[in-house]
C-alpha cells in the first residue's frame, strides 16, 4: 500500500489563543508520534497546495467564503467569527491548505499515484456549514473533497465516514438532499453543536450515542447500521472525517474510545473501499485535543490505512 501524508506550515500558524484547544501543537504532537512509531519514513510526504476557489464554491456560498477572504491579513490580532471561532492573518492561508490538500489527494487517489491518503490539516472542517465557518471549522476540507471527486472527477457516489465525537452538522447540511453522497457517522449527543439528529435514510446513518459510550458499542452499531448501509451503496470512493476526540482521554468529550478502536475502524473502512471503491480513501483531520491521545490514535490510524 502506498499511503500519502499530505501537511504544510501554513496550516500550523492559523491559531486562535493560547487557551484554544484547537492549536498548532495538534500538528506536531501527530508528526512526533509517527516519527516514534517508525513509520514516518514509510509514507509518502506530500505538500498541501492551495485551494482554488472554484473547489471550494462547489461547497460554500459567496458569503461564507467572503467570511474567511475578508478578515484582516495583518497584525497580531484575532478576529471572531463565532464564539469559540476565529482567525488571525495566517487563517486563510491555513484554510486554502487544508482544503487544498483534501483535493490534492481525492486526485491522487482517483489517478493511482496513491492507494490512500492522511491530511494532517489545519483548520478542520466538519462543522463549517455551506453558508458559514462555525465551530473552529473555515471551510469543509471532506465536503470539498466530495464534491470534487463527483463534480470534477465524474464519480457516481461517494461516501463520507465520520467518527469525530461532535456532530459533523456541516457536512450533513451539504448533503441532505443529495443522493450521491452516503454519509455515516456517531456522535455524542447531546453535545455541541446541540442538532436535532434526524432520521436514518439510505444516504445519511448518523447514530447518537450518550456519553460513556466505548468502543465495544460503536463497533456494533457499525456492524448493525454502518455496513449494510455502505455495501448497500457501493461508494466509488470513501471520504473520512477522521476526528479522535471519542478518545477516553479527551476532556472535550465523554467517550470511551481507545486507539485500537481507531484501527478497527479504519480496518472496516479498508474493506469496503477495496470491495466497492477499488480501496479509495482519503482522510481528513478533525478533532482531537489531548495531544497525545491524538498522536497515538493518528498512528493506528495510518497505520490501518498503510497495512503497517
Amino acid at each position: 500500500m502506498t499511503t500519502a501524508i499530505y501537511s504544510h506550515p501554513d496550516c500550523q500558524r492559523h491559531e486562535m489563543g493560547e487557551w484554544h484547544p484547537e492549536c498548532p501543537a495538534r500538528l506536531q504532537a501527530i508528526a512526533d508520534q509517527l516519527i516514534s512509531a517508525h513509520i514516518d519514513d514509510l509514507l509518502d510526504h506530500r505538500e498541501a497546495p492551495l485551494a482554488g476557489l472554484e473547489a471550494i464554491a462547489r461547497n460554500h456560498t459567496p458569503n461564507a467564503i467572503a467570511i474567511v477572504q475578508s478578515q484582516p491579513h495583518e497584525g497580531d490580532d484575532y478576529y471572531p467569527i463565532d464564539g469559540d471561532t476565529s482567525m488571525n492573518r495566517h487563517s486563510y492561508q491555513a484554510a486554502l491548505r487544508a482544503a487544498g490538500a483534501a483535493v490534492a489527494a481525492t486526485d491522487a487517489v482517483i489517478d493511482g499515484e496513491i492507494d490512500n491518503a492522511f491530511c494532517a490539516v489545519r483548520p478542520p472542517g466538519h462543522h463549517a456549514r455551506p453558508s458559514v465557518p462555525m465551530g473552529f471549522c473555515l471551510f469543509n476540507n471532506v465536503a470539498i473533497a466530495a464534491r470534487h471527486a463527483l463534480d470534477a472527477r465524474g464519480l457516481e457516489r461517494v461516501a463520507i465516514i465520520d467518527f469525530d465525537v461532535h456532530h459533523g452538522n456541516g457536512t450533513e447540511e451539504a448533503f441532505r438532499n443529495e443522493p450521491r453522497v452516503l454519509m455515516a457517522s456517531f456522535f455524542q449527543h447531546p453535545l455541541y453543536p446541540y442538532t436535532d439528529p434526524l432520521p436514518v435514510t439510505p444516504n445519511r446513518v448518523n447514530v447518537p450515542v450518550p456519553a460513556g459510550t466505548r468502543g465495544d458499542v460503536v463497533r456494533q452499531l457499525v456492524l448493525d447500521q454502518w455496513l449494510p448501509a455502505l455495501h448497500a451503496f457501493k461508494p466509488q470512493m470513501l471520504f473520512i472525517s477522521a476526528g479522535f476526540d471519542a478518545h477516553r482521554e479527551d476532556d472535550l468529550a465523554g467517550m470511551g474510545l481507545v486507539e485500537a478502536d481507531y484501527a478497527w475502524l479504519t480496518q472496516q473502512m479498508m474493506e469496503v473501499a477495496k470491495l466497492h471503491a477499488n480501496g479509495r480513501i482519503v482522510s481528513c483531520l478533525e478533532g482531537g485535543y489531548n495531544l497525545s491521545a491524538l498522536g497515538r490514535s493518528v498512528v493506528a490510524h495510518v497505520k490501518a490505512l498503510a497495512e503497517i
